[in-house]
């Protein structure tokens, strides 16, 4: 799209790869262009005195070759394009007749009147590449390309594939709840796919959105007589895959995080299936982050650690180290512990952990029915119960708790 008072800019896009790009100045408008041209594939030459250290990064992880001057006439010899962006008027106005001279299009950030080239406000989404020209009102362009974008993203804009999809499953993992937490490529896939099997705990909200023909499974209801229920949603995976059908099984937070993720992974190959693997947001950090809660405080916590406490601490199916997570001084993430928070917090409160130490349970992190409750592993238990706590809910244990509440609102 291209629009300009006088004549209009020709669109077309340029492939670099292999050659020749100048790039005079190492600013901000250098540090915003080069990882484009860089992901191009352009042989990038940067000629500048000082740097930002965003770019003096690239420059020495090797991506851009660095020559620490300023421009000189000559330097746009052999050049395929030219960004010339200095803070030396004279200097851009010097590149710009060389390119000129030389034929080299060039693009100009302090004069764009005078570039025989724009950059458009480009973008990337469900495999297209978005650029937008507006002339001389980059705002707007930028307004459009993102407009388009979040269109792609969310299946809102669409276009029939002329070619076939690839075949398989794809397993998503949709974040905590909240649907703007799923990831972009998993709502790609979601707005692309022909079933949907779904979990409980995955983002809802966003099912609604899909067209009428999307065959929408709720795993927990799927049949399964004689078989275990996760043997069931590995059969449907089979199943809708090999009739054909574009598959996504929809999870909560991550798919590999306490999500059994892996085991339909496995079904899937065994049956010769591909599974392209989509990670999720998971609940063990946004919830907590959601509620105020930083996992990880400087001067107050160096390490996390995420356990399932699905299983009481006294069961001899549990393969959790009590004992050993009692001795630790970080912050403590408990998922699917509702349940057993008494008989878990007694457990470690035995096993040397402070009775005192700060507890906060958050009950259905990230969406609307979001609730914080307050407690000490003393009185985890009992909260929970007076409460009426239920799952899901992220129990989160540790001197980070309080970090972002003023004192007054930590109730014991």
């Amino acid at each position: 799209m291209a629009e300009h008072p006088e004549v209009a800019a020709y669109p077309v896009g340029l492939r670099l790869a292999g050659r020749r790009v100048v790039v005079l100045g190492a600013g901000q408008v250098a540090q915003r262009r080069l990882p484009a041209l860089v992901a191009a594939g352009a042989d990038v030459l940067l000629i500048s005195p000082s740097a930002t250290p965003s770019v003096e990064a690239m420059a020495e992880a090797g991506e851009v070759r660095w020559e620490r001057r300023r421009y000189q006439d000559g330097d746009l010899d052999g050049a395929w394009y030219a960004l010339i962006s200095t803070d030396d008027p004279a200097a851009n106005e010097a590149a710009s007749a060389e390119a000129e001279m030389r034929r080299v299009w060039a693009v100009r950030s302090d004069d764009a009147d005078a570039a025989s080239a724009w950059t458009p406000a480009t973008g990337r989404a469900a495999g297209v590449t978005v650029a937008v020209l507006t002339g001389q009102d980059p705002r707007r362009s930028a307004a459009v390309r993102d407009a388009v974008i979040e269109g792609l993203r969310d299946g809102s804009l669409t276009a029939p594939h002329h070619r076939a999809r690839a075949k398989g499953v794809s397993l998503v993992g949709g974040g905590p709840g909240d649907p703007d937490l799923i990831t972009v490529r998993g709502r790609r896939l979601l707005a692309e796919a022909d079933v949907v099997i779904a979990d409980r705990l995955g983002p809802r909200d966003l099912l609604d959105e899909l067209p009428p023909h999307v065959e929408v499974i709720d795993a927990a209801k799927i049949p399964y007589g004689r078989f275990m229920a996760q043997e069931a949603i590995n059969n449907a995976l089979v199943e809708h895959a090999k009739a054909g059908k574009a598959v996504v099984r929809l999870k909560g937070g991550d798919p590999f995080v306490f999500g059994r993720g892996m085991e339909e992974v496995q079904a899937l190959a065994e049956h010769g299936i591909p599974c392209t693997v989509v990670p999720g947001i998971s609940s063990s950090i946004s919830v907590p982050a959601a509620a105020g809660i930083p996992v990880t405080h400087r001067g107050v916590a160096h390490e996390f650690t995420v356990v399932s406490g699905h299983v009481a601490p006294d069961d001899p199916r549990s393969l959790v180290d009590w004992e050993a997570l009692a001795r630790l001084r970080g912050t403590l993430v408990l998922l699917m512990s509702v349940e057993n928070i008494g008989a878990i917090a007694g457990t470690l409160i035995r096993h040397g952990r402070s009775a005192d130490t700060p507890v906060a349970v958050v009950q259905e992190g990230t969406t609307a029915a979001q609730r914080r409750v307050d407690a000490t592993l003393a009185t985890a238990g009992e909260r929970v119960r007076a409460e009426g706590i239920r799952p899901p809910a992220v129990i989160v244990i540790g001197d980070v708790v309080p970090v972002g509440l003023p004192s007054a609102a930590q109730a014991q």
